[in-house]
């Protein structure tokens, strides 16, 4: 299941990346979010309820959106472009950054 489907600009370039181990693309310019959401069903799951995260403000001021990498790395996902092989989980703690 996926949160955002893409309706327009879909003749971008497509971008590879991992979304919690699994093979997953977005396109050229998209926000992690973005690439995120129209490949899953979340952005993080929250550490203090369990419950999943979709980002909240999208302008990078409210902090819902932080991801981590497969090496720990905390990003946030709502201001950060998608690059190509980004290796991305939905679980962990948010960043502290």
């Amino acid at each position: 299941m996926t949160i955002l489907i893409r309706v327009a600009e879909t003749e971008r370039s497509p971008v590879a990346f991992w979304l919690d181990g699994e093979a997953v693309t977005g396109l050229s310019g998209d926000s992690v979010l973005t690439a995120v959401l129209t490949s899953g069903d979340r952005v993080r799951v929250s550490e203090f309820s369990g419950m999943p995260r979709a980002g909240f403000c999208l302008i990078g001021a409210c902090q819902d959106c932080w991801m981590r990498t497969e090496d720990g790395a905390p990003l946030r996902a709502c201001t950060t472009l998608i690059q190509p092989g980004m290796r991305l989980l939905t679980s962990g703690i948010r960043g502290d950054a």
